[in-house]
């Protein structure tokens, strides 16, 4: 089984500081990075990767995205996601992931962004140095599209399903990085699955040159 745990800081969490329990996942092909805003609290986990809530619909947007099938990345029976499967898939593709914040405060007790602090933002530009072909970063909530905007001096906050491109940021080919911002995957978000669906494919058309 694939783990992307990292447990140092899992031991240094103290004082209500939570620090990331994942190491970032960086394909060196990496055409699109997602940047969530920081992992929801363990004991929603279902694997040890990136969108690991069951009932988080991101896993089942992508396979319907690629495979046609929703539950293409998902374990039914057992009630989990199917991560060398996902692992596998993402390298194949090109797709990085990591977050906003690399440490937080959860200000009350679950998973709403609204409701984390945070204690330090993401390196983002250090991520972008081990991407040399990326070409966007994507973000689906407001925490993480707002503290990205911070970090990397994006003037105006873009808009959902909407594209800004990030000043003075440039892959290995000269291409200009683009920030886009798509419909939250958490069910929470009052959008259809298919109209979910829709966003997420626009968006890979774009990036992955009709890789899709």
């Amino acid at each position: 089984m694939i783990s992307y745990l990292n447990i140092e800081n899992i031991e240094r969490s103290t004082d209500g500081v939570e620090y990331h329990p994942l190491r970032p996942f960086l394909p060196e092909n990496a055409r699109v990075l997602f940047l969530g805003s920081f992992p929801p609290q363990r004991k929603r986990w279902c694997m040890d990767f990136y969108y690991p809530n069951f009932i988080n619909d991101h896993w089942r947007i992508e396979g319907q995205v690629f495979f046609g099938n929703r539950n293409h990345f998902v374990d039914t029976n057992a009630k989990c996601f199917k991560i060398d499967e996902i692992v596998a898939f993402c390298k194949e593709r090109g797709l990085a992931f990591f977050d906003t914040s690399t440490a937080i405060r959860r200000l009350q007790d679950n998973a709403s962004d609204k409701f984390l602090e945070v204690v330090e933002p993401t390196d983002i530009p250090t991520l972008l140095q081990q991407l040399p072909l990326c070409r966007a970063i994507v973000t689906t909530g407001e925490k993480a599209t707002d503290t990205i905007c911070q970090a990397m001096h994006i003037p105006a906050i873009p808009k959902v399903n909407n594209a800004i491109a990030i000043p003075e940021t440039y892959n290995s080919h000269g291409e200009q990085i683009l920030l886009y911002r798509l419909p939250s995957s958490s069910r929470a978000y009052p959008l259809s699955f298919d109209k979910k669906v829709e966003a997420y494919q626009r968006m890979f058309l774009s990036v992955l040159n009709n890789e899709v």
